[in-house]
């Protein structure tokens, strides 16, 4: 018999799926502006620390919501895609709403949801809608803090109804190139649309095109900035067993032998860009030394170089464009004596797929093209016929099926493939899509 709080939480899960999904866009904050206006302005009630960028957006979220919950605050997260559940999108206090708390949330604003459908030119989204449901729950909590990720640019996306007193911006490359532009600096005017009159906004390290549009925008609105590099960063780096420590450089003070337990470069500027955001969101101050490293000890970012299962090791990487598997790449050859590494890559349709590949061709021995369940994964066979002129036709194998890809890979991994390594010393990495490895995640049993 099926659980009836289960049942509901599944009859919420359809109504939302059936509506635009994050793929389909018309640029405009009126539906969202118009729900919440109904719903008594929720987003109003607590203080937003807003997230963009095209890589490291939900790691940095991530470390600043653990920064703030360590110092006693009660924080709300709103992060997006999902690995395996919606609830995950809204986090209360660093953990996923429950079932009972997301069919609530909807319940409570589906009569709202059908006056805006009816009052505007097209239908709320499924991201709107779930935007609306987090600014909602927060205020019900009630949160001291909200930690806010867009969900694609900036100014147009629906998160951005909220006037954030801190502004994140990590580094921006190109994706999603068919909505926000083809060049950085395009994709980027879109993203500093985050940055509002009177915030504070913390730029990571920018290609000097980017950089420029940013600063053109912090000086347009009158914002207060801190620059990595310059005002914050990472000053020292030593990866060992199980992560990295690390020596901050915060706007307010220097701190010392901060165990992070993620791996690469990559999440180490992550942390000292989410450092810098707490420190401005508390006006600058110093932060109490023991509060920095207890919560960057905590800190877990699922999907992004997890160690899912070992014998053979099997790590989960969400890096869906260039940019994220040029990071993943460097990451796990740093953090891991992989020989052989063996891919198992699924990606999305509109990816730079040929980019994507290239970045790991020289780190993976092997690769096994797969796809994901929904319908604008590219399919295993065509991914394939890339790979192979990437790879070469010996280094590339094809299964349409996750389980079936994954299989495929451990053995290589256990064998050595056909390079000669010592044997069991092979790991594999699943990689190329949020929903790859999510869908990856579940297969294998990981952790909720």
């Amino acid at each position: 018999m099926t659980d009836p709080a289960h049942a509901a939480y599944d009859d919420v899960q359809r109504a939302l799926l059936a509506r635009w999904p994050e793929t389909r866009l018309e640029p405009s904050l009126d539906r969202i502006r118009a729900l919440v206006h109904l719903l008594g302005d929720p987003q109003t009630t607590y203080p937003v620390i807003q997230l963009t960028g095209t890589n490291g957006k939900t790691s940095t979220g991530r470390m600043v919501d653990a920064l703030l919950r360590q110092m006693g605050l009660r924080t709300g997260q709103f992060t997006s895609p999902h690995l395996e559940s919606m609830t995950e999108r809204i986090n209360i206090d660093g953990e996923p709403a429950s079932e009972e708390v997301f069919v609530r949330t909807y319940t409570d604003i589906a009569p709202y949801l059908e006056v805006v459908d009816r009052s505007q030119p097209h239908p709320l989204s499924f991201f709107e809608t779930i935007t609306g449901m987090a600014y909602a729950a927060f205020s019900d909590a009630p949160v001291d803090v909200a930690v806010v990720e867009v969900g694609m640019g900036g100014s147009w996306d629906a998160t951005s109804v909220v006037d954030a007193q801190v502004s994140v911006v990590t580094p921006v490359a190109v994706d999603h190139a068919s909505y926000l532009g083809e060049r950085p600096a395009d994709i980027a005017v879109e993203k500093a649309g985050i940055i509002k009159p009177g915030s504070f906004a913390v730029l990571a390290e920018q290609t000097p095109e980017v950089a420029e549009v940013l600063a053109a925008r912090v000086a347009e609105v009158g914002a207060g900035v801190a620059v990595e590099g310059d005002q914050f960063g990472v000053t020292l780096r030593l990866p060992g067993v199980g992560g990295q420590m690390l020596t901050l450089q915060g706007l307010a003070a220097e701190y010392t032998e901060v165990f992070l337990p993620l791996h690469g470069e990559h999440q180490a500027r992550n942390a000292g860009c989410a450092l810098a955001a707490v420190e401005a969101f508390v006006g600058g101050i110093e932060l109490d030394l023991d509060v920095v490293r207890g919560a960057f000890g905590e800190v877990a970012s699922p999907g992004r170089l997890e160690v899912i299962r070992r014998s053979p090791v099997i790590v989960l990487d969400a890096a869906h464009n260039p940019a994220g598997a040029y990071a993943a790449a460097e990451a796990v050859q740093e953090a891991f004596s992989f020989s052989p590494l063996i891919g198992v890559v699924g990606v999305m349709a509109d990816k730079a797929v040929d980019e994507i590949l290239a970045t790991f061709e020289p780190v993976m021995a092997h690769v096994v093209c797969t796809q994901n369940s929904l319908s604008r994964s590219l399919p295993a066979d065509e991914l394939g016929d890339i790979a192979e002129g990437i790879f070469g036709p010996d280094r590339v194998h094809v299964r349409r099926r996750l389980d079936d890809a994954i299989d495929v890979a451990a053995g290589l991994a256990e064998e050595g493939g056909s390079y000669g390594e010592a044997l069991g010393s092979g790991g594999v990495l699943v990689t190329g899509s949020v929903i790859t490895v999510g869908e990856a995640r579940q297969l294998l049993g990981g952790p909720h």
